[in-house]
This record gives C-alpha cells, sequence and structure tokens, in this order.
C-alpha cells in the first residue's frame, strides 16, 4: 500500500479558494484547502492557488462523477501534477439520486470511472472518494488513498476507520460555526442541513448512526444539529475536532459556516487552540 496522502491535520473546506487566501491559509499553518462543490472537469482554478504557494495542498470534495468526464479530469490531473508535483489530491463522488438524474447504480458507476482513472494512469494514492456507507467506505480502501465523509460524528470515523483499516487515509469534512450563541449556532447548522435532511444517503448514514426519524425530519432535531454541527469557543471547536483525529480521523477538513470574507480571519483565531504554526 503506497503512503497516505500528507495534507497535515487541519485544512479549510470551501466554495473555492483565491491566491491570496491560499497564500494566508498556508502562512496559518493548515496544510490544505479542500474545494467543495462539482468543479468542473478543467480545475483551472487549482494553478493560480498554488502557484502563488509553495507548501500548501489542494484537494475537490468532490468532482462528480455525472458532470465532469473521467478523461478531461485526468489531463487535468496530470497537467497539475507536471506544474506542482504531490500538491493536489483529487477527491471524487457520486452525488446524490436526488439532484442527478443520471444517478444510477453508483458502485458500478464509480468502478467505471475508476477504470478510466487507471487507464490514463491517475495514481489510485493520489485520489479519494466521497464515502458515508460501508460498501463505498470498501471501494475508497479497494481503489483510491481512502474515504472523504461529510456531516459526519466522531462515532462514524470510528466505524469508518474499522471498515477501511488502519492504512487508508480518512478525511472527514466537519461543518463549524465560529459562535458560542447556541440558537444562532443552531439556526445557521439547520440552514446548511436543510438541503441535506431531503437526501436518502445521508439520511440513512445518520440513521445507521441512531438517529430516529424525529431526528431527521426537518429541520433536524437540536441533537442532530450539535452532532454534526460544531460551534463554541475557538478551544472547544478545537476539542471537537480533535474529537475525529482521536476516533482515527488522519486529517480533518474545517467548513467554515461564516462569510467568505470572515473564514482566513476565523482559521487564524482556531490555528493556536488547533496547535498549527
Amino acid at each position: 500500500m503506497s503512503a497516505k496522502p500528507d495534507l497535515g491535520k487541519f485544512a479549510s473546506f470551501g466554495m473555492g479558494i483565491t491566491p491570496d487566501d491560499a497564500t494566508a491559509i498556508e502562512a496559518l499553518g493548515y496544510g490544505a484547502v479542500w474545494v467543495a462543490g462539482s468543479p468542473p472537469a478543467e480545475l483551472d482554478w487549482v494553478d493560480p492557488a498554488l502557484a502563488a504557494t509553495s507548501r500548501l495542498k489542494l484537494a475537490t470534495g468532490i468532482v462528480n462523477i455525472w458532470t465532469a468526464r473521467p478523461e478531461a479530469v485526468a489531463d487535468s490531473f496530470h497537467r497539475i501534477e507536471n506544474a506542482y508535483p504531490g500538491r493536489f489530491l483529487l477527491g471524487l463522488g457520486v452525488g446524490h439520486p436526488e439532484a442527478d438524474a443520471q444517478f444510477a447504480k453508483p458502485l458500478a458507476a464509480l468502478n467505471t470511472y475508476l477504470d478510466v482513472l487507471d487507464q490514463h494512469n491517475v495514481p489510485r494514492e493520489r485520489r479519494v472518494l466521497a464515502a458515508l456507507g460501508p460498501q463505498v467506505l470498501q471501494l475508497s480502501a479497494q481503489r483510491s488513498a481512502g474515504a472523504h465523509p461529510v456531516l459526519v460524528t466522531p462515532e462514524h470515523t470510528a466505524e469508518a476507520r474499522r471498515i477501511i483499516g488502519p492504512d487508508a487515509f480518512l478525511a472527514p469534512a466537519v461543518p463549524v460555526v465560529p459562535t458560542t450563541d447556541v440558537e444562532q449556532a443552531r439556526a445557521v447548522g439547520r440552514k446548511t442541513l436543510e438541503l441535506y435532511l431531503g437526501l436518502r444517503n445521508y439520511l440513512n448514514n445518520w440513521k445507521r448512526l441512531g438517529f430516529t426519524d424525529s431526528d431527521i425530519t426537518r429541520p433536524g432535531s437540536d441533537r442532530l444539529v450539535d452532532s454534526v454541527i460544531v460551534y463554541g469557543t475557538p478551544e472547544t471547536i478545537a476539542s471537537r475536532l480533535n474529537e475525529h483525529l482521536e476516533a482515527g480521523a488522519d486529517h480533518v477538513p474545517i467548513q467554515l459556516l461564516t462569510s467568505p470574507a470572515k473564514v482566513v480571519g476565523t482559521l487564524a483565531e482556531l490555528a493556536g487552540p488547533l496547535g498549527l504554526s
């Protein structure tokens, strides 16, 4: 088994990245930036951010296999790898049956997509799969470096580690509301959860974790929100994020639920409690 990707312990996770923000995040000691959504196969936002930094790594969370052709994604991977060796991790996923009209037999579709990446020499150790349930978690360990779950608890992280084994990479993304106001944090958290409370794969995963139908019925119970959305003082937030590392994660992307203008400042406030330099 090849070595796990080394992205440091913590990263920023958001909808985009500018070269200036990449420079600032690197200076704070974060190891990577994950770009969420379903970025186009060209991945042309990667190069400027890597050019502006020297150590920071970038990852996709995730490229949607229904909207980005694998041949084009492979071409983009090799372009980035040739210019910035070892500094890009390709996150892939099948999306959601409710959102993707083409969605069908996700395991078979993922395997077919990975076959094409293999044919185009995209290394297994430089790609990860969005994974929640046992089957895709197993596939992530078999055909990629590992798994990138979202909206999970430390208990899920521990179970995912059991399923994928000690050698696979595990990077659960954790939403964070930088406030000590419980009601405000829950309101922001519920706004984020609104979409996911209508997606079958997330609902099934929360049920596997012991949440009830009443917990996962919109707008979501306090119990659910408090379990998957982190908030509090910087020290409390750091402690909650470290619970995922203690449960078996290698790396924790931090999804700050705040305005884009406040992201770098909030990451700066968290850097000390997280032990970054």
